[in-house]
């Protein structure tokens, strides 16, 4: 069961936000090679047939009713389960699968756009669809919003998305102009994007956080990428 994968043209762009966090800055030009992110978070189903296949342990919140759909994104994966499953994915199809790079996953929720806020522009998060009746107990099943320009969806929302990367907060002042992948060691891994239990549930696309890898957390999660040489 391979997750459905998006093309990601290279290209740069500016990364982080000159009015943001300490840490989305400086904003710096980056330049990324092509790849392939996955379309949607990895959900339930997905990483089910992955734990039947290799009998790894069951995620925390799988069997609570608030987050036992099968469409609904895996929550309660360390950083640690999330490349267990890329390496599974790997073996399994003989394509190169990983976590995105912080840069590569700032790129794609840009969808092209330059500076934007979100996703979609500059448009308050309060004035999405139903952003009030959504995310009241746990994230929405996959796809269930408007996707960005590049078709990906949920980027910045429902749950947040562990990276491949070692998290810095000053990474940005030394970070590399060409295919960034984050400092070389660290104790905390890097993550992108919103979640259902924030009170703000959408996240701006410069926004960073960060948690130690072996956390299992109800509101993280993560979509694959596969390097485009492979597809």
């Amino acid at each position: 069961m391979i997750p459905e994968l998006i093309p990601i043209p290279d290209g740069e762009f500016l990364m982080g936000q000159a009015d943001g966090r300490d840490e989305e800055r400086p904003v710096h030009r980056v330049s990324v090679a092509a790849f392939h992110l996955g379309r949607c978070q990895v959900t339930n189903a997905e990483y089910d047939a992955f734990r039947h296949a290799t009998g790894r342990a069951m995620t925390p919140f799988r069997e609570q009713p608030d987050f036992a759909l099968p469409s609904q994104p895996v929550v309660g994966v360390s950083w640690f389960d999330a490349v267990a499953y890329c390496d599974w994915l790997q073996a399994e199809s003989g394509l190169h699968f990983r976590l995105p790079t912080e840069a590569e996953w700032e790129r794609a929720a840009r969808g092209g756009a330059e500076q934007c806020l979100y996703p979609w522009g500059n448009q308050p998060v309060f004035e999405r669809p139903d952003y009030h009746a959504r995310w009241t107990r746990a994230p929405e099943p996959v796809a269930t919003a408007a996707p960005n320009a590049y078709e990906l969806y949920d980027m910045c929302e429902n749950v947040h998305e562990w990276c491949a990367d070692w998290y810095d907060p000053g990474y940005y002042a030394v970070s590399p102009a060409a295919n960034p992948a984050g400092p070389p060691t660290g104790t905390r891994r890097a993550s992108r994007g919103g979640a259902w239990r924030h009170h703000i549930k959408i996240a701006r696309c410069a926004a960073r956080s960060s948690i130690p890898p072996e956390f299992q957390y109800a509101d993280y999660g993560f979509r694959v990428a596969c390097e485009a040489a492979d597809r």
